[in-house]
């Protein structure tokens, strides 16, 4: 993830799957379970925003919870153990 504009021009929390933006850059796995968590201890505004610069009002992170919306995540529970199969949709 990285800090860049959504659709509208306003400063977001946008998707970098290939971390390869230029800037300060944030790991989160691509689950919700990880991006909720992210989105609830406003680690995103902290991890692009040391200090607090730059980030008055928060970021939106709707662009990433529009890309975890398209990927395609399977889980399968076998033998108690919990098995995800990743997939990105093309």
């Amino acid at each position: 993830m990285t800090a860049g504009s959504d659709r509208n021009g306003q400063p977001a929390v946008v998707p970098d799957p290939t971390a390869t933006a230029p800037g300060r850059g944030a790991h989160v796995h691509p689950t919700r379970e990880c991006y909720e968590l992210a989105v609830r201890r406003k680690a995103f505004t902290r991890a692009l925003f040391p200090k607090g610069r730059g980030a008055e009002g928060g970021l939106s992170s709707a662009p990433v919870e529009d890309y975890l919306d398209t990927r395609h995540t399977s889980t399968t529970v076998a033998d108690g153990q919990l098995t995800r199969n990743w997939s990105k949709s093309s």
